[in-house]
């Protein structure tokens, strides 16, 4: 094969291209190709992989609640069940209740398949739970700087909520539409 010089401007002589690709363009196609690998790895395995941390997240909260002065939120869970129930529930009853249906929820979503589809159920029951105090209980979640720490608490199941909803997107059976 034989270059041709071509003259640029000011006489600068530019060698004809040789047909072999760039180090720069290589580098991209094989970060392309990388990048494609890694989509296709998450896409397989990160939905599982959130539905097993979340399951794992309600298994350990809600184990604690069967052990007394272990759940830093004991009162507050006898308190919202207090009111949820008008008297009929409360105490350790209240946590027991509280800690089957977390353990449970968290169980199922670990098992996967039908039985993640029962723990979502089981799951959004615990979060109308989670978030009464909110409704009922506001003096304890709000002070007058804003939330407090059992706000802040509370506030953070948004991101368990978002998370079941993903969870939600993959393991519930239907065609998905488009709007």
């Amino acid at each position: 094969m034989t270059t041709v010089p071509v003259r640029g401007a000011a006489g600068v002589v530019v060698p004809a291209p040789t047909g072999r690709p760039s180090t720069i363009r290589t580098l991209l196609s094989w970060e392309a190709r990388a990048e494609a690998a890694t989509k296709t790895a998450l896409q397989r395995w990160s939905i599982p992989a959130l539905r097993i941390a979340l399951g794992g997240v309600f298994v350990v909260f809600g184990a604690m609640k069967f052990f007394p002065g272990v759940s830093p939120v004991e009162a507050l869970v006898s308190q919202t069940w207090e009111k949820l129930t008008f008297g009929l529930v409360s105490g350790q009853a209240a946590l027991v209740a509280t800690a089957l249906i977390e353990v449970a929820a968290g169980a199922l979503l670990i098992a996967g398949g039908a039985f993640a589809r029962i723990g979502l159920v089981v799951l959004a029951l615990a979060f109308v739970g989670i978030l009464s105090p909110l409704v009922l209980l506001p003096a304890e979640v709000f002070g007058t700087a804003g939330p407090t720490l059992t706000g802040q608490y509370i506030f953070k199941n948004v991101v368990l909520i978002a998370a079941a909803l993903v969870v939600a997107s993959q393991v519930l059976r239907g065609r998905a539409t488009r709007a």
